[in-house]
């Protein structure tokens, strides 16, 4: 069953509301979601406290686990600490990092700002450096690994580094519409496709596991 822990809703740019975000994924056989809105200083309050409310609403009915998160994007890197700390304080469980894709703008220093204020996962961190890649495996903060199109460019690289500097992977889908979500045959074959072994897939799962037993979820 998935551990998918970056997917997107209508509160930013997803096209589902959450209700049937995760009615769709429980269908494809999901376990657990971590929901991950676009945030700034600009709507992060508000994001927050949504999500927090409906996950703890869903979590009553569903049988996905739904993790309320949030995916601090296009900030300055010298605002990252202050809102990384922020979304923890107003209850996001799953801090994500917009990181370094080469198919957007982002900052220069976005990846190491999120590393040092300590984010949970650095969403498709681009052409991360080896440098960062110790730093990640040091502090136990995931990688990921990227099923999103433009963004998974750089899996192959975001997978060597891995396994170079011993950080820890995760696959997320980064969905946003109901075709973008992972399947128990896709998922397999995309972690193939960034040059890891054909039996890591098990692996990134048992490391999304982890991260959520750290955080107090206990999956059965």
């Amino acid at each position: 069953m998935i551990i998918d822990l970056h997917t997107h809703t209508f509160f930013s740019d997803g096209a589902l509301i959450p209700s049937e975000l995760v009615q769709r994924v429980g269908v494809a056989g999901y376990a657990a979601i971590a929901i991950t809105d676009h945030a700034d200083t600009s709507n992060l309050e508000h994001l927050v406290a949504s999500m927090v409310r409906v996950a703890e609403d869903l979590n009553k009915t569903q049988s996905v686990t739904v993790i309320p998160g949030v995916e601090l994007t296009h900030v300055p890197p010298e605002r990252m600490a202050s809102l990384v700390k922020k979304s923890r304080d107003l209850g996001a469980r799953v801090v994500v990092i917009h990181g370094e894709t080469i198919v957007e703008p982002v900052a220069p220093g976005t990846n190491r700002a999120g590393l040092d204020a300590g984010a949970d996962i650095i969403a498709h961190p681009g052409l991360l450096s080896v440098e960062e890649g110790r730093l990640a495996a040091q502090k136990g903060i995931f990688l990921e690994i990227t099923a999103r199109k433009g963004h998974s460019l750089t899996n192959g690289h975001v997978a060597r580094l891995a396994l170079e500097t011993g950080a820890s992977l995760v696959l997320n889908s980064d969905g946003h519409a109901p075709g973008d979500f992972l399947s128990e045959a896709l998922a397999p074959k995309i972690v193939q496709g960034a040059g890891l072994p054909s039996d890591a897939f098990t692996a990134l799962q048992a490391n999304a596991r982890l991260l959520l037993n750290r955080l107090g979820y206990r999956l059965p």
